[in-house]
């Protein structure tokens, strides 16, 4: 070969690799500060979920149509991933693949698979935490991984040392100063327990770690079944947490104690069980707790993201929507204030339904079955509260489904199945599907009265997205996509996917066009339906 001819080519490799090495993913600080994209599960660290594009608005929603359609193919999965979209690009996940597609067009960029583990019920993954260049996740054998956000090349893996039967790691981490938090699921499985940690980025190493449950004194007479040889079993995380970035406060929402619905094998508060809690981000220091829900025998878990918000008034609050049917208000003013216990830093305000709530006090029994709403898929599954600071209203999508339980005879109660193995301690009979229905309710932030309520033909796990244009994007489990009047609640825009959709619906923006796009075609043990594919479907003007 001729020596100008090398030299071309080898100026060729030259020029593509320093443009190669202008194509990265923006600083975190870029993307939490760039309203075009939608940079995690719940789109900013408080978890709002407002977006602040207002392209599509009130008076042109009704031109919003299908645009590209992104089919998974064979990964029929438990669709519930809350997709996040930076610098054009669509990161989500099942329990087996990451996907990185293009945000307008919908084509694959890569995909990348992950271990699976059989044994595991749900076979869901909730989503991902983006960091510069490291696309981060966790997987069903407990272990959390890092891929290349360019290429989808496995950068890194980490076992977490919990990792063991019915211990998986579900939730959509969140990452921030050089850490990523994540914590693992499971508290329905016998002696699994919750645990928060914060890796390194860079490699995964552990920082810290945060036990849910304590092997103090105070905290285990509180669960009164272990002194008896009852596994401590609970308080585990499913969905995704939120922070305060200028205190450095990390919101975890605890799940329930187990076994889910017999409260004489574990009699007591069951702490830090069904709460949310306050943690120092820089080492994992407890600040602060408040227990939402107290003495559960339902399988009422805290288990969506907490929604910090600073009202119109100035006031710091919390909301909490969860399984129990209630959105919770809490005031979080104090924490980082000195001279307080950790009881005295977060306070309840007030609590607002935001289903049907039945039978709620009623004891289960042993000898009949009792009937209650809501069951144990909630109230407000893994998508909770969203936050319109235009208005002041919180937006909650909840289920309406009842359950009857009938508790086990007393000598099987106390039958502790092998560890890892689920543990609900009763039968159980669910409302025929037909009766399923769902909400979309409104509430003023200032004292949580209702400003509007839409019932739905089904129920509403999809996430709840209010925008800057006046909308608000959300689904049913029926595949109805709607937008409605943010102020008013009236439908101004509906389709259908024509499948059961429970994940995540997203705004965003490529080269100046504004886009809505919704996960569904959720294929999942817990609720009816069986879609014959997984869709990422784009909309726009």
């Amino acid at each position: 070969m001729k020596k100008n001819a090398v030299s071309s080519i080898l100026n060729k490799i030259a020029c593509t690799f320093f443009l190669m090495s202008l194509i990265s993913v923006p600083t975190i600080a870029q993307m939490i500060d760039n309203p075009q994209d939608w940079p995690m599960y719940n789109r900013t660290y408080d978890g709002n979920r407002f977006s602040p594009l207002n392209q599509i608005t009130t008076k042109n929603v009704k031109q919003l149509h299908l645009l590209h359609t992104f089919n998974l193919g064979a990964d029929i999965s438990s669709l519930q991933t809350g997709p996040v979209v930076v610098n054009g690009v669509m990161y989500f996940t099942t329990d087996t693949t990451t996907y990185a597609i293009d945000a307008a067009s919908g084509k694959l960029k890569w995909r990348s698979s992950v271990p699976v583990n059989k044994e595991s019920m749900l076979k869901v993954n909730r989503g991902i935490a983006l960091y510069e260049n490291k696309v981060i996740r966790g997987g069903s054998h407990a272990h959390v991984y890092a891929f290349d956000a360019i290429n989808g090349k496995q950068l890194w893996m980490k076992p977490l040392d919990e990792a063991g039967p019915g211990v998986t790691t579900p939730m959509a981490p969140i990452a921030w100063n050089g850490m990523v938090f994540i914590g693992n699921a499971g508290g329905d499985n016998s002696g699994v327990t919750g645990h928060v940690y914060a890796l390194d980025v860079n490699d995964g190493h552990v920082i810290w770690k945060f036990h849910v449950v304590p092997d103090t004194e105070a905290i285990l007479k509180t669960w009164t079944g272990a002194s008896k040889g009852i596994p401590i079993t609970g308080g585990c995380f499913w969905t995704s947490f939120t922070l305060d970035t200028a205190k450095g406060v990390l919101y975890v929402p605890s799940g329930n104690p187990a076994p889910d619905f017999d409260l004489e094998v574990r009699k007591g508060d069951n702490l830090y069980s069904n709460c949310v809690i306050a943690l120092d981000c820089k080492n994992g220091n407890i600040l602060g707790y408040i227990q939402l829900v107290q003495h559960d025998f339902h399988d009422w878990d805290v288990s969506s993201a907490p929604t910090l918000i600073t009202s119109k008034a100035g006031r710091k609050i919390i909301a909490s929507a969860n399984k129990d049917g209630l959105l919770s208000v809490i005031d979080r003013s104090a924490i980082g204030s000195k001279n307080l216990n950790i009881e005295e830093t977060l306070k309840f305000i007030y609590a607002v339904p935001t289903t049907t709530r039945e039978n709620t006090d009623v004891q289960l029994s042993r000898e009949q079955f009792t009937y209650f709403k809501p069951g144990i898929t909630g109230g407000s599954e893994w998508n909770g509260a969203a936050y319109n600071p235009d208005l002041d209203l919180i937006y909650v999508g909840a289920v309406d489904w009842g359950m009857s339980v009938q508790l086990l005879p007393d000598d099987s109660a106390r039958m502790v199945p092998p560890g890892g193995n689920m543990w609900f301690g009763g039968n159980e009979i669910f409302d025929h599907p037909d009766k399923a229905r769902g909400w979309l309710t409104a509430f003023n932030a200032k004292d949580g009265s209702v400003h509007w309520k839409f019932k739905a033909p089904a129920p509403v796990l999809a996430g709840v997205t209010p925008t800057a244009g006046g909308l608000v994007f959300s689904a049913a489990l029926n595949g109805n996509v709607y937008a409605f009047d943010a102020k008013t609640g009236k439908i101004l825009w509906q389709t259908s996917t024509g499948l059961p959709t429970g994940g995540g619906i997203v705004s965003y923006s490529v080269n100046g066009k504004q886009y809505i796009a919704v996960a569904t075609g959720m294929k999942s043990r817990a609720w009816p339906g069986s879609p014959k594919k997984s869709l990422i479907m784009i909309y726009g003007l």
